[in-house]
């Protein structure tokens, strides 16, 4: 077991740590090739709390779902929360509803009250954001070109 500054790591855990790694990642490179051709993927951003652990390593918690654009269904989810257990959680919460056919707040909703970590707030706002962002793209005619704004231009 070694020390690095006041934190105790054990071979047993860098050799954890990068299985779990080698794992999610296969899991995203089959997961991949397995979205139909009708799903389209929608992230959206909203500030973490500077109080929690995620925080320092991104001020932002991001929350990517894909959509079957014809049926409405939520088929993935993606996250940027720190731990596998919260990422999973908020996939294994979301997954499956239908943004076609609930609204944007009741989804929200099952996060406020199954979801009681600290980024909770921010969580909601992205997933929110996913959906409203999803919805414009829709409205627009499905264009699949990047709309840019006058930042970007």
């Amino acid at each position: 077991m070694k020390t690095f500054s006041s934190i105790e790591i054990s071979c047993e855990d860098v050799y954890n740590f990068k299985q779990e790694s080698f794992e999610y990642f296969a899991t995203v490179v089959k997961q991949m090739n397995s979205y139909p051709k009708e799903t389209v993927y929608f992230i959206s951003y909203a500030k973490l709390p500077g109080e929690i652990p995620a925080a320092t390593m991104h001020r932002v918690v991001g929350i990517g779902l894909i959509i079957h654009q014809e049926t409405g269904e939520i088929l993935d989810v993606s996250c940027t929360l720190l731990t596998r257990e919260a990422r999973e959680f908020l996939k294994a919460v979301l997954q499956g509803h239908n943004v076609h056919e609930e609204e944007s707040e009741a989804i929200v909703e099952l996060i406020r009250s199954r979801y009681h970590g600290l980024a909770q707030k921010a969580v909601c706002v992205a997933v929110k954001g996913s959906i409203e962002r999803y919805f414009q793209w829709k409205n627009s005619g499905q264009s699949t070109e990047p709309v840019l704004n006058d930042k970007e231009s």
